[in-house]
């Protein structure tokens, strides 16, 4: 969930407070950077609002143009929010790789490798286990087929993928084929 903390700013607060049922965030009231600090410590997905800029905080919105019309108020706090979801999903450490799912590129060094979808959500699936993954899996949970169907998809999609890796970035040990499925080493 997204969290709206409102920094040092009693009147937005309870006009947000007011209107908070048909808002897609929590909204947090926060007086001196102490309380800001200890809110903190709990919250991952924020973003911070004040009428003026306070150099050491990050993460800011800084409201110091008003009066403003509600509706645009609340159209610029969720465009903040897209922002700060777009540029925190910008880059997803994968082992010795950086995968920028934004982009769709795949990135080691100076070298890069452009991606289609399903090989994006093949290595995001697979870097999230801890044990292999079996074929059935990834057909089910990748590409939305049902065990029972029999394909070879899974395996050409796989093989593809090693092949463009171990081109690209001399690394043809990144998913590794064991007896019970396909892992991340």
């Amino acid at each position: 969930m997204q969290n709206l903390i409102i920094y040092n700013f009693n009147s937005l607060y309870h006009i947000l407070e007011e209107l908070a049922l048909d808002l897609n965030f929590n909204i947090i009231f926060v007086n001196n950077e102490n309380s800001l600090n200890e809110k903190l410590k709990n919250l991952s997905n924020y973003l911070i609002i004040s009428n003026k800029k306070h150099a050491d905080i990050g993460n800011q919105f800084i409201l110091d143009n008003i009066p403003i019309d509600i509706f645009k108020l609340v159209e610029k706090i969720n465009i903040e929010f897209l922002k700060k979801q777009f540029n925190s999903q910008s880059e997803v450490k994968i082992t010795k790789y950086l995968l920028n799912l934004n982009s769709r590129e795949f990135l080691r060094n100076n070298t890069k490798i452009k991606l289609t979808e399903k090989e994006i959500n093949t290595i995001l699936y697979l870097s999230k286990s801890k044990k292999p993954v079996s074929i059935n899996e990834l057909q089910e949970n990748v590409w939305s087929y049902q065990s029972d169907i029999e394909t070879h998809t899974v395996e050409t999609h796989i093989y593809r993928l090693r092949k463009k890796i171990a081109k690209s970035f001399k690394d043809e040990e990144f998913i590794i084929s064991k007896k019970n499925g396909y892992q991340i080493k």
